[in-house]
């Protein structure tokens, strides 16, 4: 297994990867889509990545926002398990920003 890794071992490992940011004892990243759909293809994407790592991330979905948040969570903390899957999940390519998509002729419906 690996070791949980300490606070500045994290912060280097953060450096290359887009947007993670350490909460508490997880590696999170926030993507914001332009509709559900955009955001459950990419779980979907995820899910792939995740087992084929055998490691899986806790996944929030708030209608167009998904939350990722990852741990060793048989050890309790961040490893490089972790680094490597944030890694991997930033090579599918999702860059978080938001799009419009709506039907030709549509207007976009406005947020509860």
């Amino acid at each position: 297994m690996p070791r949980v890794l300490g606070v500045s071992e994290v912060k280097e490992g953060l450096k290359g990867l887009r947007g993670w940011r350490k909460k508490g004892n997880f590696l999170s990243k926030d993507f914001h889509f332009g509709d559900f759909l955009g955001g459950i293809s990419f779980v979907d994407k995820v899910a792939k990545v995740a087992e084929k790592e055998e490691h899986h991330p806790d996944i929030h979905i708030r209608y167009t926002d998904v939350t990722l948040d990852i741990q060793t969570h048989s050890e309790g903390g961040i490893t490089e398990w972790d680094l490597a899957l944030a890694r991997a999940i930033d090579q599918l390519g999702a860059n978080g920003k938001k799009k419009e998509t709506r039907i030709a002729g549509t207007r976009p419906r406005k947020q509860l």
